[in-house]
This record gives structure tokens, C-alpha cells and sequence, in this order.
């Protein structure tokens, strides 16, 4: 593990900080000083400023600590990926102290509203239940909205070989229009669009089931109340 990754889980601080601190000297492996892209490996001595960094894996139990739920107002060109050999990927633009995973995707040219979790277990739980949960969106395009355009859309339209589900749509402004899906095909309202001419713009999820995006600015964060997560999995008890 990549000693500012290891340095952050166990909870001294983020992992650029943790970068700053390697860049600073303050970091040792094993008594000896390393910089930034240095790894610990299993039974390394890491030491930060002389004080040991112990994991806090260790001391940690299932009932001791809660998994991590967040909001994300994911800005344009962050990539929904917990790959960080890719350049702008969520996992490093959120910096969490815990490790998260986001829960879908939103491509790379929208912006909203993504979950991100600690738990994989409820991941799984929700990408089964997909295409049963509504996701909302607001959405720009090149031309005027029309009534046909909408209708059409709120039909079904086919793309890549397929189908659409039925949704809804709504007109919110000249340009603008609000579409409410219960799948998520791969970069579905933009293909969907294309169909009858038209280009999206500017796409924003605003909506996740019960969860909203409400006032989060672009890449601002907030942990999901219980409320919201009772919603989002109602017959799950433990969380």
C-alpha cells in the first residue's frame, strides 16, 4: 500500500496532507526517511515526525464503527472510477480518510448527484436494484424543446440494439428539459437525444430515489442522513 494511502486509513490526516508530509521529510519506513510514492509492506514501521502510524483496522469491529454514506455533487471531468491510475478519478478527488467506492456511475461530461460508500455490501445491493430506482436529471440541449421531442423520449426510444424504458419528461425551459429514468444505460440521455437531433449540452442528476441534490455546490460532500438511507434500501435493518 502506498504509505500516504496507509497514513490516511489509519486516520492522521488525509492523503495529500500525508503527501505534504513525505514531501517534508516527516515520513520514516522502518527508521529510514521516504518521499512521496514510497510503499509500506505488511509489517513496515511507518513513522510520522518519530510517532508510530498504527492502522486502525486493528482495533476496529463491525458494532465500533459505522460505514461511511456520502452525497457528492460531482463536478464535469471527474471519471466514476476507484482506479487512481486514472487521472481525475473520484476516489482522489474525494480524498475520504476511509476507502469509498462511488454506487453507479455518472459519465465524465455530466455533473450531480453520486453516492459513494465504504460498504460494498450495499453497492451490490443497489446496482441489483437499479432499474427499479428513479434517477431525475436536468437537462440542456441545442434547440428548442418540443412536445414531440418529449413525448417521444418519455416513450422509449432504441439505442445500441435496444429498447429504452418508459420515463418522464418535462419541459423546464426553452432549452431546457427535466427527465426522470428508472435504468442507467451508458451515456443513455445523450444517445437517447441524439435520436431526434438534438445535443445535450449540460446534464445534472439532481436526484437518487429519495436522496436530492439540493444546495451542494460542485464538488461539495455530505454524509447521508438516516433518513435518506432508510429510503434508499427500506427492508435493509443494519447499516
Amino acid at each position: 500500500m502506498r504509505v500516504n494511502k496507509y497514513i490516511s486509513e489509519a486516520g492522521l490526516c488525509s492523503r495529500r496532507e500525508a503527501d505534504e508530509l513525505l514531501l517534508a521529510g516527516r515520513v520514516t519506513i522502518n527508521g529510514e526517511v521516504v518521499s512521496t510514492g514510497a510503499k509500506a509492506l505488511e509489517g513496515d514501521e511507518v513513522r510520522v515526525d518519530g510517532e508510530i502510524v498504527r492502522a486502525r483496522i486493528l482495533a476496529s469491529t463491525p458494532a465500533a464503527k459505522r460505514a461511511i454514506y456520502i452525497a457528492l455533487n460531482k463536478p464535469v471531468g471527474i471519471t466514476c472510477t476507484t482506479d487512481q491510475s486514472v487521472s481525475g478519478n473520484i476516489v482522489d478527488f474525494v480524498d475520504h480518510q476511509e476507502r469509498i467506492f462511488p454506487i453507479g456511475r455518472l459519465d465524465k461530461d455530466s455533473e450531480g448527484l453520486i453516492l459513494l460508500t465504504s460498504n460494498g455490501d450495499i453497492v451490490n445491493e443497489i446496482l441489483r436494484a437499479e432499474n427499479h430506482h428513479e434517477k431525475e436529471y436536468l437537462v440542456a440541449v441545442n434547440k428548442p424543446v418540443t412536445d414531440e421531442f418529449l413525448a417521444g423520449m418519455a416513450k422509449g426510444v432504441r439505442i445500441r440494439g435496444q429498447m429504452t424504458k418508459p420515463c418522464r419528461t418535462r419541459r423546464i425551459a426553452k432549452f431546457g428539459f427535466a427527465i426522470v429514468l428508472t435504468q442507467g444505460l451508458n451515456r443513455q440521455i445523450r444517445l437517447m437525444a441524439a435520436e431526434f437531433g438534438y445535443r445535450v449540452t449540460q446534464l445534472r442528476r439532481v436526484r437518487i430515489i429519495n436522496v436530492k441534490l439540493g444546495h451542494l455546490k460542485p464538488g461539495q460532500w455530505r454524509n447521508l442522513t438516516d433518513a435518506e438511507l432508510k429510503g434508499l434500501l427500506p427492508h435493509r435493518t443494519q447499516w
